[in-house]
């Protein structure tokens, strides 16, 4: 069965959103304030990687790591100095 799960996070004064599908093959859509910048597809459960790029002078390069489960999906945007990388709050739509 198929789920929407939405996250969000403030970074380096960008909004940074999420969106997980869930199913056999996950969907990932990020978008960058307010615009889609990346998406990608996964398999079963399997955590998703998203390059994307922050409007910056010079643009800044960061990962967001979407786990769509098992159980409810997490996301974590991982930026270029990060090792643990910060948790992106679910959103409620």
């Amino acid at each position: 069965m198929r789920a929407r799960h939405h996250f969000h996070i403030e970074y380096r004064g960008h909004s940074v959103s999420a969106t997980v599908q869930t199913g056999h093959h996950p969907v990932v859509e990020i978008l960058v304030d307010g615009k889609e910048t990346g998406h990608a597809t996964g398999r079963n459960d399997r955590p998703v990687s998203v390059p994307v790029e922050l409007p910056t002078e010079p643009p800044t390069a960061v990962v967001v790591r979407a786990t769509p489960g098992p159980g409810v999906p997490r996301c974590l945007l991982l930026g270029p100095e990060d090792e643990e990388g910060h948790v992106m709050a679910p959103r409620v739509y």
